[in-house]
């Protein structure tokens, strides 16, 4: 049976799409305690605005948000070949590893240190690597869970937004359906996040949590715009590699009844 698997090329897709979408989520998620300055990023001084009363704003992100794009693409991506059912499996695949993840993080970070081991990066200007270890892996609690949440409910609204999109549209305009999902999607999560980790977790004012998701959404909505385009690259090299009738078979069953996708297409490899 296992060879029949490996040799079905809807299967394959699957399995190559969602190892990606839970390794970019768990990177995104790992490289998220470093803040940067797209302003900087692009060669420019950092800007100073105001939004809701909260002065001194700039576009400081998390290195996560270089990631996140991606998956709501991919998300788009098993939405229009999958369903809405394969676009759950992972999303629940991906919170659970990142979960296990983080556990294993705080185990590590728990364990005595060996001596040596301390001050083995004092050339480097790391006076201590056990500090050092807990600062980059041991975000809070609230960050997590709020991360953890923000994914899993933006993913359920971008999988509604996009099936509703699509029934109007139909086979047509997926730069409609992929984008239109993202952009609300985002707005959902950027708001999500910020919401349990800093307005509830750490007590910041709604004008604060209010303004800083909105120039988080700021890069997002570009992002989703910017990105666009790779939905029809990426779509191309999957009729090319499933053949077209597959291909075919495949949306027309996303859009019906999901289980029954892996035994109604014909083996295409």
């Amino acid at each position: 049976m296992i060879h029949q698997i490996l040799k079905d090329k809807p299967t394959k897709l699957f399995i190559s799409i969602a190892a990606f979408f839970v390794a970019n989520a768990l990177i995104a998620e790992c490289i998220g305690g470093k803040i940067f300055s797209l302003e900087k990023l692009f060669g420019m001084t950092p800007s100073n605005f105001s939004l809701f009363g909260q002065s001194g704003l700039s576009f400081n992100l998390t290195c996560g948000v270089l990631l996140w794009p991606l998956e709501f693409i991919i998300t788009d991506i098993v939405n229009e070949y999958y369903g809405p059912k394969a676009v759950r499996r992972i999303s629940f695949t991906a919170v659970a590893l990142i979960a296990y993840a983080f556990l294993m993080f705080y185990f590590a970070m728990g364990i005595p240190p060996a001596d040596f081991w301390i001050g083995s990066k004092k050339d480097s200007g790391v006076p201590d690597m056990q500090l050092a270890f807990s600062g980059i892996f041991g975000q809070g609690m609230w960050i997590i869970l709020g991360s953890l949440i923000a994914f899993l409910v933006s993913q359920v609204v971008d999988v509604v937004v996009f099936h509703k999109i699509k029934k109007v549209t139909g086979d047509k305009w997926i730069w409609l359906r992929a984008t239109g999902s993202t952009i609300i999607s985002q707005l959902v999560d950027s708001f999500v996040v910020l919401f349990i980790a800093f307005k509830i977790g750490n007590g910041w004012s709604w004008q604060l949590v209010l303004a800083i998701c909105l120039v988080n959404y700021t890069y997002k909505f570009t992002m989703a715009i910017v990105l666009t385009p790779l939905i029809y690259i990426v779509e191309k090299r999957i009729e090319k590699y499933l053949g077209h009738d597959t291909a075919k078979q495949m949306k027309l069953a996303a859009m019906g009844k999901t289980e029954e996708l892996f035994t109604n297409i014909p083996t295409a490899g």
